[in-house]
């Protein structure tokens, strides 16, 4: 017997420093985007299943423009991300136009996900040891997991990055402290724009994850607690790791973290989409993605 699992794709957020819907971007050899390489990745490895979370704006390109090809492939589903869509007994304030965040993403798709599952953003590449990973991490453990990457192996020569910079002991992880405007060389600002060295072998977290079902509650549980704080807040947002980060803390949940020594690839900004072109057809030529 195989085992379920299925893949949540975070497609909701639109670009701002990219400019553009780059969940959508061409970048194989045949017009594919990044998501076609990662759903054929995460099925070689045996995911069986695709959520995509998405906004209403953006569901009609989304769908013409990937979703046709991957239903095709694989069992999709679809959730929107609405700033609307809120527990019960909570109402969204008028003025309230940006998503909630990335925690809020995972909770929305509670209906949609029956069991364990990964989640990734729609516009990383992180190619298929990545899935492999946390595929077997689902499956062999009950305990939750990420897969990180070696900072170096993350940044780009176009400008700064945000990494949440990962506290491990062994293989447990103990928490992340985001890093903001790292640049190419692995240094980034203090709160004295003293400039802080960080070792190219740090492990960081790319936002690749892996739950089991019970973690819908935990989310549910600390959205709502945020919503008390924040509901009248423009632009808070519930953060995904910031639930991890409070179930390990709390010690409910231990999380393993897994390292994928593979390059990551995005396209942060539109001068590294080329680099991400050249690296995805380079695959392709070598037999990498027969059939894509």
């Amino acid at each position: 017997m195989g085992f379920d699992a299925t893949l949540v794709v975070m497609a909701a957020g639109m670009g701002s420093r990219f400019g553009g819907l780059k969940q959508v971007e061409p970048v194989g050899p045949n017009g594919e985007a990044i998501l076609d390489f990662s759903v054929y990745d995460a099925k070689k490895v045996g995911f069986n299943k695709v959520v995509f979370v998405i906004k209403h704006q953006i569901e009609n390109d989304f769908r013409e423009l990937v979703g046709k090809r991957i239903e095709k492939k694989i069992d999709v589903e679809y959730v929107l991300q609405e700033t609307d869509k809120l527990p019960v007994g909570y109402s969204c304030p008028e003025q309230r136009t940006k998503p909630w965040g990335t925690g809020h993403a995972v909770l929305c798709c509670s209906k949609a996900v029956k069991t364990p599952f990964a989640v990734i953003n729609a516009d990383d590449f992180y190619g298929y040891s990545a899935y492999s990973k946390i595929y077997k991490g689902l499956k062999n453990s009950r305990d939750y997991c990420m897969v990180g990457f070696r900072l170096g192996n993350t940044i780009t020569e176009n400008g700064f990055v945000s990494r949440g910079v990962c506290d491990i002991n062994g293989e447990k992880l103990l928490g992340i402290t985001e890093r903001t405007k790292i640049d190419s060389k692995c240094r980034y600002s203090d709160e004295s724009d003293n400039l802080i060295q960080l070792s190219a072998d740090t492990v960081v977290s790319m936002n690749m994850w892996g739950f089991g079902v019970d973690a819908f509650k935990f989310f549910e549980r600390d959205f709502k607690l945020f919503l008390d704080s924040n509901i009248s807040s423009e632009k808070a947002e519930f953060y995904l790791p910031s639930v991890v980060d409070k179930l390990i803390k709390s010690g409910e949940k231990s999380v393993n973290v897994l390292v994928a020594e593979d390059k990551w690839y995005g396209v942060t900004y539109k001068e590294d989409k080329q680099g991400v072109v050249s690296t995805i057809k380079s695959l392709v030529d070598s037999g990498a993605y027969i059939g894509i």
